[in-house]
């Protein structure tokens, strides 16, 4: 299986940089700002949710835990106090993950070489979307994102998430999504059926519809960021994405 991992070191560089940069943007825009990526939040939910979830993600690697365990509860904080907890909770993550042992064992929901590279991996892409959202609150054009780190993004969102047996981008008959990273020559077949997709690199068949965009424009789309660049063919099939691909 062809793989677009990043090394290990790289997630970490770019997980520390999102999450500094994702503060910020919430400091300037205040909590109390429309996000309008994600339209029934403010920027104190994006913060309440995106440091919950660090905490939880650091507590595997730091405790070993083997098990799922529920994500918690968010603080009862607000303001300027909720964008320090926030940056405490990003930085606890990143030093946890920089001295974790390459074999450190513990649970891990996607597959992956280890575990310390599913968190590492995980982490930085959900820190770069909500960074995403935190700068969309702010108004204008938020940061750019690199191609390859959204070509592994888009791998990560096909070939991890929506393989999960709760992916709901199913369709009753067989059909056939092609996704293509114009600017870094990447391409996944997405084989869609009652059961959940099944995706591989590479185009293989005819499609019924094309997803295509630069590797930036598709992985902030696919994760309903943004439109969807270019849509070919069937169209219905990016709709059904649309509605159903939320993770």
């Amino acid at each position: 299986m062809e793989s677009t991992a990043l090394e290990t070191g790289r997630y970490l560089e770019i997980l520390d940089r999102e999450g500094r940069s994702l503060a910020s943007a919430a400091e300037r825009a205040g909590t109390g700002a429309k996000v309008p990526t994600c339209p029934d939040w403010q920027v104190r939910d994006l913060l309440r949710h995106t440091g919950t979830v660090h905490g939880w993600a650091a507590s595997y690697i730091r405790e070993g835990h083997t098990e799922g365990r529920p994500l918690g509860d968010p603080p009862d904080l607000d303001g300027p106090e909720l964008v320090a907890w926030y940056r405490e909770e990003h930085r606890r993550l990143v030093d946890t993950l920089a001295a974790a042992a390459p074999d450190v064992a513990c649970w891990a929901f996607l597959p992956a070489p280890s575990p310390l590279e599913f968190w590492a991996r995980r982490q930085a892409h959900e820190t770069a979307v909500h960074r995403f959202d935190a700068e969309a609150a702010l108004g204008g054009v938020p940061g750019r994102v690199d191609g390859d780190f959204a070509t592994d993004g888009i791998d990560e969102l096909l070939r991890g998430f929506q393989a999960r047996s709760r992916s709901r981008v199913r369709t009753d008959e067989p059909r056939t999504l092609r996704v293509r990273a114009t600017d870094t020559d990447a391409v996944w077949t997405v084989r869609l059926s009652p059961e959940p997709p099944v995706t591989t690199r590479g185009a293989s068949g005819e499609a019924d519809c094309e997803l295509s965009g630069r590797a930036e424009e598709l992985y902030l789309a696919l994760w309903n960021r943004l439109p969807v660049p270019s849509v070919t063919g069937d169209r219905a099939l990016a709709e059904l994405w649309r509605e159903r691909s939320a993770v």
